[in-house]
C-alpha cells in the first residue's frame, strides 16, 4: 500500500524546502550565509527523513537539490558531468552505517576544505573554461578569475589527457583573510565568505588583488583515465601542476582507523593554516566508485564526516547584561579577543543565569569558546578556573531602568517587569500596543516607532496620543511623511482614544495575557480599576486564570513604573466598561477542557496551537494545577510536564493533538 503523507507532513516538508532554498541562495549566490551549518544540516536532515518515508516527495525535494541557480550577471554553461554534493555524517554510528555497506573496505580520507567549489576544463592541456558549482547542473563562468589564482595552472604539465575537467576548492588562508579584512572597507565574516566574494567577481582584477589559494581533489569529464585509485589521482594532479591536500590524507580499512584519523585531525585543526569543517571519506578504488554510482544529488561512494564548530580558549574579562525587547535579561561574556577560524571573537552569549551556574563560569576564568556553525560564539566550558574569584551574582534590578527583575516559576529567563517604562523594551512593547488586537493604530509600524522613540518623542505609550500635537511639524519634515500622512496618523490616533477594556488589557502587555484571557478578565471584573486591584486569590478563582497568570497580573499592576505609565495613559484615553462579552465556545471536542501548552511543537507555533484549541472549545491556561484536564507537551517540555505527571493529568503529544483536530 502506498504511503501517503498527511497535510501536516506536506506542510512541514514544504516549509523545510522553502527554508533550504532561501539559505542556499544566501550561501551560494550571495556569499552571505544567514544560518549556521548546524541549523542548515538539521533542517536538511529532517527533510531527507521525510523523503525517505514518502519517496514521492523526494522527486523535487532536498534529495534532488544541489547549490543554487546561477545569477544573471554571469554567463553560464552546463556541467558536462553534474557537480554533486557530498552526503554528511556527524558521528561514528552514521559513518558505520555507510562503511558497513561498502564492498571495498579500503578508503582514502581527505580534508574537507571550507571554501568554494570550482571546475576547470582543460583541452589539450590549456585552461579553456572555469565554472562555479551553481545549481550542480549549470555553473557560472569564472574562467578569467580562475586564471588569476597561482595554484590553478593555465597550462598543464607532464602527461595529460586531451580533455579533463579538474575540480577542487578555492579558499583563503586564515592569515590572508585577516590581512584582507585589515586592508578593506568591506569586512567579510569568515575566510569562506571572503573566498567566495573574491572569486565571483565580474572584474578579474578584483579577484587578482585578493590572495586566493586552491586545491584540486576530483574530476568531472575525462577523456582518458590512467589512474585506478583516488590516492593515485592526487599524484597525477600534482604532476599536472595542482596542489592537493595529500599531506594530510590517510588510508583506512576499518572503522577504528577512520575514527583515529578523525580524532587526530581534530587535535591539529587549529594548526592547519586554512579552515576545514570535516573529513571526506572516499572508496579508494575508482572502479568500485563507478559501480556504486550516485543518488540524485550525492555519490554513494563518499561521505563528509563533519567536525563540530571551531573552538578556542581565552579569558572571560567580564559579564554584562543585555535587556531585550521583551524584558528578558541575557548575560553576555566579554572576552579577551581571540581568533577562531579567521574571525576575531570578543563577545559570546551565556544565555541565562542557569547556564552560568551550569558552566560554573566566573570572571577571570580561562573559557572554551565555540563558534557554532562558524557564526554564533558561545562558551561551552571552563578550561582553567581563575584563582580567588567568586560566583557571579545575577542582577535583581534591571540595568537599564532599575525595575524589578523576576523569574517566573518553571521558567529559565529572568525578566524586567517594568513593561511600560523600560527603554530597552519600549519599541517592542509599542509594537504590541498599537497592533490590530490592541489599539489598532495604522501608520505606526516598527520603522516609525523606532524613529520616534530614537528622537525621544515617545517615551511611554501615553506619548502616542500627544505625538502630533507636540511634534506634528517636525514629523512632516521626515522622509516618508507629509501633510496627508500626518493627518491620517492623527486620525488613527484619535480614533483609538476610545477603547474596550479587553483590548486595553491585551495592549498594555501583561505577560501571559493574550486576547482570550484579556476577554476573560474584562468579563469577570468589568472595569480596569477592578482588574488592577484584584488580589491573586480572586484572580485564581476565575476559570482560565492559573497561578502563573495571576502572579503576572498582580506583579504588573504592583510595579511602580507600570502604574505611573498606565496612569499617564488613562489621562489620554477613554476605557469602555465591559458589559456583555462573547462567551467561550460551549461545544466542540474540547468544550470546557482546561489545557496547558508546554515545550515546542514541530508543526505549530504556540499562538497557532492556542488558537486551534480555543476554537475547539478549550480554555488554554498558563500553569498546571489540579484543575487542568490536558497538558499538550512538545519537545523540551520542562517543569509543567513533570508536574502534570505527578498530578496524573492527561498528557498529549503532537500526534494526539493532530487526531483531535481531525475529529473537529
Amino acid at each position: 500500500m502506498k504511503n501517503v503523507p498527511d497535510l501536516f507532513i506536506l506542510s512541514e516538508h514544504a516549509d523545510l524546502l522553502k527554508k533550504l532554498k532561501a539559505w542556499d541562495i544566501a550561501y551560494h549566490q550571495n556569499d552571505a550565509p544567514i544560518v549556521d551549518d548546524a541549523t542548515y544540516d538539521a533542517v536538511k536532515k529532517r527533510a531527507l527523513e521525510i523523503e525517505k518515508t514518502y519517496p514521492e516527495l523526494a522527486k523535487s525535494g532536498a534529495s534532488t537539490h544541489v547549490g543554487a541557480a546561477v545569477l544573471n550577471k554571469f554567463k553560464s554553461y552546463p556541467h558536462s558531468v553534474p557537480m554533486l554534493s557530498i552526503s554528511d555524517v556527524f558521528n561514528r554510528d552514521e559513518v558505520a552505517d555507510w562503511f558497513d555497506k561498502l564492498s571495498s573496505k579500503n578508503v582514502y580520507i581527505e580534508l574537507k576544505v571550507d571554501g568554494v567549489s570550482y571546475a576547470a576544463r582543460y583541452e589539450n592541456g590549456v585552461l579553456v573554461r572555469g565554472l562555479t558549482r551553481g545549481s550542480g547542473v549549470q555553473g557560472e563562468d569564472i574562467t578569467e578569475n580562475l586564471k588569476t589564482i597561482p595554484d590553478i595552472p593555465q597550462r598543464l604539465s607532464g602527461n595529460f589527457p586531451p580533455v579533463v575537467e579538474v575540480r577542487g576548492e578555492v579558499y583563503m588562508t586564515r592569515n590572508d583573510f585577516v590581512t584582507l579584512n585589515a586592508e578593506s572597507e568591506k569586512q567579510f565574516a569568515n575566510p569562506r565568505n571572503a573566498a567566495a566574494g573574491s572569486l565571483r567577481q565580474l572584474n578579474p582584477a578584483v579577484t587578482a588583488a585578493r590572495k586566493l589559494s586552491a586545491f584540486a581533489y576530483t574530476y568531472g569529464e575525462i577523456s582518458n583515465r590512467t589512474f585506478a585509485k583516488q590516492s593515485e589521482y592526487f599524484d597525477v594532479l600534482e604532476s599536472w601542476g595542482f596542489k592537493t591536500t595529500k599531506k594530510w590524507a590517510h588510508h583506512a580499512s576499518n572503522l577504528d582507523e577512520i575514527q583515529t584519523v578523525y580524532d587526530d585531525t581534530m587535535l591539529i585543526r587549529d594548526k592547519i593554516p586554512f579552515d576545514i569543517d570535516g573529513l571526506v571519506i572516499k572508496v579508494n578504488d575508482i572502479a568500485v566508485q563507478e559501480k556504486m554510482g550516485s543518488r540524485a544529488n550525492s555519490p554513494r561512494w563518499e561521505v563528509a564526516y563533519k567536525f563540530p564548530a571551531a573552538r578556542a580558549i581565552t579569558t572571560l574579562n567580564d559579564i554584562t547584561i543585555q535587556v531585550g525587547r521583551t524584558g528578558v535579561l541575557t548575560p553576555v561574556a566579554e572576552l579577551e579577543p581571540v581568533n577562531i577560524g579567521g574571525v576575531v571573537v570578543s563577545r559570546a552569549t551565556l544565555h541565562n543565569a542557569d547556564e552560568i551556574k551550569r558552566l560554573n563560569v566566573r570572571i577571570g576564568d580561562k573559557v572554551i569558546v565555540q563558534r557554532a556553525g562558524d557564526v554564533i560564539p558561545q562558551i561551552v566550558g571552563v578550561a582553567q578556573p581563575a584563582p580567588n574569584t567568586t560566583d557571579y551574582l545575577f542582577p535583581t534590578t534591571c540595568p537599564v531602568c532599575g525595575g524589578n527583575v523576576i523569574q517566573e516559576s518553571g521558567m529559565v529567563a529572568r525578566r524586567c517587569i517594568n513593561t511600560l517604562g523600560c527603554p530597552a523594551q519600549l519599541v517592542g512593547e509599542l509594537e504590541h500596543f498599537v497592533s490590530r488586537k490592541g489599539f489598532d493604530i495604522d501608520g505606526l509600524g516598527t520603522k516609525q516607532l523606532e524613529n520616534f522613540v530614537g528622537r525621544g518623542w515617545i517615551k511611554t505609550p501615553a506619548d502616542i496620543f500627544t505625538l502630533i500635537a507636540n511634534h506634528g511639524d517636525e514629523i512632516r519634515q521626515l522622509d516618508g511623511f507629509g501633510d496627508k500622512s500626518v493627518a491620517n496618523l492623527d486620525m488613527a490616533i484619535e480614533n483609538a482614544r476610545n477603547i474596550e477594556l479587553h483590548r486595553l488589557l491585551f495592549a498594555i502587555g501583561i505577560p501571559e495575557i493574550g486576547v482570550v484571557t484579556a476577554k476573560t478578565l474584562a468579563r469577570a471584573f468589568g472595569t480596569l480599576d477592578e482588574v488592577r486591584t484584584a488580589p491573586a486569590w480572586k484572580l485564581k478563582n476565575i476559570d482560565g486564570i492559573g497561578d502563573v497568570m495571576a502572579d503576572e497580573i498582580v506583579s504588573f499592576f504592583a510595579d511602580e513604573h507600570n502604574a505611573n505609565a498606565l496612569n499617564k495613559l488613562l489621562e489620554q484615553i477613554n476605557v469602555k466598561k465591559a458589559n456583555t462579552m462573547p462567551v467561550p465556545k460551549t461545544d466542540g471536542p474540547l468544550a470546557g477542557k482546561k489545557v496547558v501548552l508546554t515545550g515546542t511543537l514541530a508543526n505549530f507555533t504556540r499562538d497557532a496551537a492556542k488558537e486551534i484549541l480555543e476554537r475547539m472549545g478549550a480554555v488554554v491556561t498558563g500553569s498546571v494545577s489540579a484543575k487542568t484536564d490536558i497538558v499538550l507537551a512538545g519537545t523540551d517540555a520542562g517543569s509543567k510536564l513533570t508536574k502534570a505527571e505527578q498530578l496524573g493529568i492527561t498528557i498529549w503529544g503532537e500526534d494526539d493533538f493532530n487526531r483531535a483536530i481531525a475529529t473537529e
